[in-house]
């Protein structure tokens, strides 16, 4: 179970470069204080509903390159934490940082701490597209990173994002090919967004950037996330969390609050296409699947339902939810017996 997290943004603090994709201002807001981080785990923590008390709790420190900061500014956050780990309140600390500034002083110091989880910003594998995106270091950068991170025993998660500049879905998918070998614990993908005041606004208005449609996002990632499955690697979360603040700078590309369920929801309707091309009859179909599974066979708005309706000429089309049944299975009753598909059998 994933754990609950107490997220302390640390606006821009230890990002020497200033990524195509990024508008944090540097000193638009300063950092928050010792006593402000205090505050924020506090209310963080009784806010927590009563069923979630026995889960993990991790105070993450997110929004810039944590180890690229100036030591001494480490450990006044390490050292606001650290009461409430001896306490029991808190379990682990978990940090986002590049990976270029990880040597082995800096991860001891950090485990020492309770450091237990790293996210890397890897954004891809390709070091033309990491050029392209003013990101300052190379893929061999993230895989020095990552197996070092492994090796001390940490728990590593690499941040992925598709439709940079220079990027391509078969360059995505070598690159998630790259990461597989890695063995990460998880991974986060998030689609490539325009947003005012990054420097990737100028080039989009002046037209030498063009976004993903959301379309070609969900295919990107529905090839993306079937191969990860197909690996065991988890994938923590695709899109990027609706705030006001994105809401308020978003200008172009694929932003959808529920990315994730669009693109379980079109694996579904593959499954769903792939069955009833071999086995629909009689313009009726009865699918059998886990009760959980229901919005992604329906889609949102029922679009998938309306969709193979038209496309097989289909008069109604029943849902059975099983609870014995595996997530991601999907089944069709036929006159012969039930037909199943497995996600992960999935294959473009």
């Amino acid at each position: 179970m994933a754990p609950l997290i107490i997220p302390i943004f640390l606006p821009h603090l230890g990002c020497h470069e200033r990524c195509l994709f990024c508008n944090q201002r540097a000193g638009s807001q300063g950092p928050p204080s010792p006593s402000a981080v205090r505050s924020s785990i506090e209310t963080s923590l009784i806010g927590i509903p009563y069923d979630k008390k026995n889960r993990e709790k991790q105070v993450a420190f997110y929004g810039g390159s944590f180890t690229a900061i100036p030591e001494e500014d480490q450990l006044r956050y390490l050292k606001t934490v650290q009461p409430f780990l001896s306490d029991g309140l808190v379990d682990s600390i978990r940090i986002s940082t590049r990976p270029d500034a990880l040597d082995e002083e800096i991860l001891s110091r950090l485990k020492a701490y309770g450091v237990k989880t790293f996210e890397i910003g890897v954004q891809s594998m390709i070091d033309e597209v990491l050029f392209l995106s003013r990101r300052g270091h190379g893929a061999k950068d993230t895989v020095d990173a990552t197996r070092r991170l492994i090796q001390q025993g940490f728990e590593v998660g690499l941040q992925l994002m598709i439709g940079l500049p220079g990027d391509s879905c078969d360059r995505f998918l070598q690159t998630l090919d790259r990461v597989i070998e890695l063995k990460p614990d998880f991974v986060r993908i998030h689609p490539t967004l325009v947003l005012k005041g990054a420097p990737l606004e100028t080039l989009w208005r002046g037209g030498g950037y063009l976004p993903l449609s959301l379309d070609e996002a969900i295919e990107w990632l529905k090839r993306g996330m079937l191969k990860l499955e197909q690996s065991s690697v988890s994938v923590s979360r695709i899109g990027l969390q609706p705030t006001r603040e994105l809401e308020r700078d978003y200008l172009a590309g694929p932003y959808h609050p529920a990315l994730h369920q669009l693109v379980d929801s079109s694996i579904f309707f593959d499954m769903a296409t792939s069955l009833l091309r071999i086995f629909q009859k009689n313009g009726r179909a009865l699918f059998r699947c886990h009760p959980k599974e229901f919005s992604n066979l329906r889609g949102q708005r029922n679009e998938n339902i309306l969709r193979l309706k038209k496309h097989f000429k289909l008069r109604e089309i029943f849902i059975e939810g099983r609870q014995e049944y595996p997530r991601g299975d999907l089944g069709l009753q036929t006159q012969e017996g039930e037909i199943t598909i497995r996600r992960r059998s999935l294959v473009f």
